[in-house]
């Protein structure tokens, strides 16, 4: 009797301290309206890995600006990057990302030629957020039209990486402070938090 008592008064303070549940992430299903969505600017935010290329770029990237522009095939889309790794910026015209409609994937050659393969996930039409499926390791990025995303956007994308087994240590976040000059002098707020 002592011991179901016990089981009984202890199961309210367990249930509480479960984890949220996690829902799948849902990727976007792409179609003809799809690809003009990502056209244009946008700014890398967040991304966590334990994929060790993605983590040693993670670990170095102090500011990300990137966009896409329509390539010289049709589902091809050209990437202009802007990075400040450490304490270098460097700007990248070179890389073309395929864009796979029938499984709805993206794929990426970098200059090294690491391929990286995503997938879009459903979310705010402002938000890029990519799950990197050609590894073994979880890996999730977020990027934003502009270097600001609402507190609700960021605990969206941090309950996310924690479903995924992240802890905050792992998670790696780019600034403004350390931001490279963009073409047309965009301005750079704290991309954290809107």
């Amino acid at each position: 009797m002592l011991a179901t008592l016990t089981l009984l008064l202890g199961l309210p303070l367990a249930l509480a301290t479960e984890p949220p549940s996690c829902a799948p992430l849902v990727a976007v299903t792409f179609d003809s309206t799809t690809i003009p969505q990502l056209l244009g600017q946008w700014f890398f935010i967040a991304g966590a890995s334990r994929y060790p290329p993605h983590l040693a770029e993670l670990r170095a990237v102090t500011f990300e600006a990137f966009s896409f522009s329509p390539g010289s095939h049709e589902n091809e889309l050209n990437i202009s990057e802007i990075i400040r790794m450490n304490e270098t910026c460097v700007v990248r015209n070179s890389s073309r990302t395929q864009v796979f409609q029938h499984n709805s994937t993206l794929v990426h050659v970098g200059d090294n030629g690491v391929v990286s393969m995503a997938r879009l996930i459903q979310s705010d039409k402002d938000l890029l957020i990519l799950n990197h499926i050609n590894i073994d390791s979880p890996n999730l990025t977020l990027s934003a039209r502009t270097p600001n995303v609402s507190k609700e956007h960021m605990e969206e994308f941090k309950a996310q990486l924690q479903c995924l087994g992240f802890t905050e240590e792992e998670v790696f976040y780019t600034s403004t402070e350390h931001a490279c000059p963009l073409p047309g002098g965009e301005d750079n707020a704290d991309p954290q938090l809107g």
